[in-house]
């Protein structure tokens, strides 16, 4: 298991309990895939520095957890399908053993 980090942007037109579901099923897909959510911030809408499908501002979301490496690529195209998540940043931020 590795530590990972996921920054969400999502659609801004959608209403709060659409944005709380889509939430709860970004963690359900790490669960799904034998990982295991550490934290979640919502962090709440932000102006964009750039247009991104038209859209000039997002909620954006930060999730901390824990998964396998294997299945990381499953979970990262299960994200980038969904279409009400704009852009996704995820990054692995375990320690690196000298």
């Amino acid at each position: 298991m590795r530590n990972y980090e996921l920054l969400s942007i999502i659609k801004p037109n959608i209403d709060s309990e659409e944005f709380d579901k889509l939430v709860a099923k970004i963690e359900d897909a790490i669960v799904a895939l034998d990982g295991r959510v550490t934290s979640t911030d919502k962090m709440g809408r932000k102006k964009l520095s750039y247009d991104i499908k038209d859209f000039r501002d997002g909620y954006f979301v930060v999730h901390n957890f824990e998964m396998d490496p294997a299945q990381v690529a499953k979970f990262n195209r299960q994200l980038r399908l969904n279409e009400n998540v704009l852009r996704i940043m995820l990054l692995e931020t375990s320690e690196v053993k000298a």
